[in-house]
C-alpha cells in the first residue's frame, strides 16, 4: 500500500512539471547551439565598479524581486538585462551626483533568469538547479549533480522540454551513459530544460 501512495504521489509530480505530454524517444531538436548574451537573474552576483569613485563600488546579490542597491542607488531592476545594460542604468542614476561617471558590471556569480536555467530533479546525487551554458550536454548536466543515486532508475529518466508553446517530454538512458560509459547516449541540453530521474521500485 505503501508503494502504491509513493507511485502515485510519483506520477502526480511528473504530471505537474511536464503535463500530460507524451514522452518520445527522440530528442527534440535545440534551436540554438550557443547561448544569447547572458542576461542576469535573481541569485546572480555582481560587481559594479566605478572607475575613480571606489567609495560607490561594491558587490552586491541580485534580490528575488530582480532589483539591487548601491550607495546611492536604490533598487535598480536588473534582471532581464545584460550586464552593459545595467552598467548604462547606474551611470544615468549616478550622474545626478557625480560628473561623468563611468561603470563596469561584471556577473561574478551566475545563476540566470529561469529560462536559462537547467533543472535536475529525482534520483540525482545532487539534484540542484545550473545555470545553462552553451553547448552544455547531459553528460555535463550528470557530473555537476555527482550523478545518480543507489536506487535511480536511469534509463527511464526523461527531459521535459518547452517545444514552440508546447511541453515536450524524451527519454533518456542515463545508466548507459554514467554506467556504461555510453557515449551514444549523451544528448544536448536546451535552456529551461527539466531532467528528471525517477526511482527503481524494485
Amino acid at each position: 500500500m505503501k508503494n502504491y501512495y509513493l507511485a502515485s504521489i510519483a506520477c502526480v509530480l511528473v504530471w505537474l512539471v511536464a503535463g500530460c505530454a507524451t514522452v518520445s524517444s527522440v530528442a527534440p531538436p535545440v534551436a540554438n547551439a550557443t547561448t544569447p548574451e547572458y542576461v542576469i537573474g535573481p541569485g546572480d552576483t555582481l560587481q559594479v565598479f566605478i572607475w575613480r569613485n571606489p567609495e560607490v563600488s561594491m558587490s552586491v546579490p541580485v534580490r528575488p524581486d530582480g532589483k539591487i542597491s548601491t550607495p546611492l542607488i536604490e533598487d535598480l531592476v536588473v534582471t532581464g538585462k545584460t550586464p552593459a545594460q545595467v552598467a548604462r542604468e547606474v551611470e544615468k542614476r549616478l550622474a545626478t551626483y557625480l560628473k561623468d561617471p563611468l561603470a563596469t558590471v561584471i556577473v561574478t556569480s551566475f545563476v540566470g533568469p529561469y529560462n536559462q536555467q537547467v533543472r535536475v530533479v529525482g534520483a540525482a546525487a545532487k539534484p540542484q538547479v545550473l545555470p545553462y551554458r552553451a553547448n552544455m550536454t547531459l553528460l555535463d548536466v550528470m557530473i555537476a549533480v555527482g550523478g545518480l543515486t543507489d536506487i535511480a532508475s536511469g534509463n527511464k529518466a526523461n527531459i521535459s522540454r518547452m517545444v514552440g508553446k508546447e511541453q515536450q517530454q524524451f527519454q533518456v538512458r542515463l545508466n548507459d551513459l554514467v554506467r556504461q560509459g555510453d557515449i551514444s547516449a549523451n544528448v544536448e541540453m536546451a535552456p529551461g530544460d527539466i531532467l528528471i530521474i525517477p526511482e527503481s521500485w524494485f
